[in-house]
């Protein structure tokens, strides 16, 4: 069987899911900020995302909730590039034009999701160390960082740490493809419940309702490794270098989400879900709404709209 890497159909979607999720992230960045903040800093303590955003600004200024926005951008941009692009080309070649199943895409969101981990991991590292730079943190334990950009950031990364700290969380990150394969699956399925076999373009509350219980459920499913990525990420958890990779990650794995358990109770493994799910529910229901109306319009300029509908 043969595979097109290259297709036109497969970049708008990439573009325009592209365009769509740095739009949503620069409207909610504050809350990914509170929602960080909240995941690292274990001696913080949980409150309304209100009022850590309230304490953030009171002690770092009116723009530390922007602080990291530009590498954030920069690395969104490229993963949802990525993902889109990956996971609507696996699904055009597999399914030759028939109708996708759930099965489906969860499959491929899957496969597309190890793809973007792979690729953009190093993107993420450095965002959420230059994200929380300058941060006032309320555990002694955490070192400051001083980083001048992107570059400087990847620079003094492989000089201090060596290569393998870009990939740092990398694990975790395999394992919460099921995130946006979960999130995928169930936002493809809600959209052909409500086409309903009618081929037909659905309206701007429609769109942003699926993408919010989309995300809603994946986030809720997969939060405590979201936490331990965040962690692992920001690269001030020591790992065992007495054994290997894999084995250093899953003890690592095990150890943060055992001590959060230890310290907090069960809900120590939520912390900063409320933030999160605020945050990132808004976001992925404007990205859909975004990325929906800009491949739309895109499509409708090509002809394509209506084959394209029978196929997803």
């Amino acid at each position: 069987m043969s595979f097109e890497v290259f297709s036109y159909e497969s970049l708008v979607h990439a573009v325009s899911g592209a365009m769509g999720s740095v739009t949503a992230m620069t409207v909610f960045f504050p809350l990914d900020t509170a929602r960080l903040r909240l995941q690292v800093d274990e001696s913080r303590e949980s409150k309304s995302t209100p009022a850590i955003l309230a304490e953030i600004i009171k002690e770092e200024g009116l723009l530390a909730p922007y602080r990291g926005w530009f590498p954030v951008i920069c690395s969104l941009c490229c993963s949802n590039f990525v993902y889109f692009y990956c996971f609507h080309s696996l699904k055009e070649n597999y399914l030759k034009g028939q109708q996708s199943t759930s099965s489906v895409d969860l499959f491929m969101g899957m496969a597309a999701g190890v793809i973007n981990v792979l690729a953009t991991t190093p993107l993420w590292v450095v965002n959420t160390r230059l994200k929380l730079q300058g941060s006032k943190f309320r555990n002694a334990e955490i070192h400051s960082t001083n980083y001048s950009g992107i570059i400087d950031a990847f620079i003094q990364i492989v000089r201090d740490e060596g290569v393998g700290a870009l990939w740092n969380g990398t694990f975790p990150s395999l394992l919460l493809v099921l995130n946006p394969a979960i999130q995928f699956m169930i936002y493809e399925g809600l959209k052909r419940q409500l086409r309903k076999g009618a081929y037909r373009e659905l309206t701007s509350i429609e769109v942003f309702i699926i993408g919010a219980v989309a995300k809603a459920v994946a986030t809720t499913v997969t939060y405590p490794l979201q936490t331990v990525q965040s962690v692992l990420r920001f690269g001030q958890f020591h790992k065992s270098t007495e054994q290997s990779n894999l084995l250093s990650s899953l003890k690592s794995i095990k150890c943060l989400l055992i001590n959060r358990v230890r310290r907090y109770g069960i809900s120590g493994l939520f912390k900063g879900l409320e933030a999160k799910l605020l945050q990132t529910v808004l976001t992925a229901a404007l990205m859909f709404l975004l990325y929906e109306k800009i491949a739309s319009c895109t499509f409708k300029a090509m002809g394509l709209q209506k084959a394209l509908y029978k196929r997803r």
